[in-house]
């Protein structure tokens, strides 16, 4: 399967993540996010941090999932390699994960983000392929 995919957009980048459940989603839509920011560079997991995350519906839940971390990077210069153990209840819209990083130190970006968002957003389940698909649109 595959995990994500960019597509064409006129001035922003647009990708759509997939997973067997919810959960490799949006962790798929994170890895795209990443890729987005700073290519293929690997960053090295020296430190990990829980994540909380109380949305008011799945598109919002996505949102404030990948909006955490561009606020991990600017605030503190945390640059997140990897995530594990992600727990989501899609019917009161909570995702906790555990997340690995290091300092965004002599990391050459390939995009600057400024932000994620709603343009262009979903989050659905693909009943044909049997797949969630979250699609996402970044403000370059």
């Amino acid at each position: 399967m595959t995990k994500y995919r960019f597509l064409q957009h006129t001035a922003d980048v647009k990708f759509q993540a997939f997973g067997k459940n919810l959960e490799e989603a949006f962790e798929n839509a994170f890895y795209a996010l990443k890729e987005s920011i700073c290519g293929k560079i690997k960053v090295k997991p020296v430190d990990s941090k829980i994540i909380r995350i109380k949305g008011n519906d799945l598109n919002s839940m996505l949102y404030d999932f990948l909006e955490e971390f561009l606020f991990l990077l600017d605030s503190e210069g945390f640059l997140l390699s990897s995530i594990k153990n992600i727990k989501i209840d899609d019917k009161k819209f909570i995702l906790v994960a555990e997340v690995f990083g290091g300092k965004a130190k002599n990391c050459k970006f390939s995009n600057s983000v400024k932000a994620i968002t709603y343009n262009e957003m979903f989050v659905k389940f693909d009943s044909k392929k049997k797949e969630w698909v979250v699609q996402v649109v970044v403000d370059v």
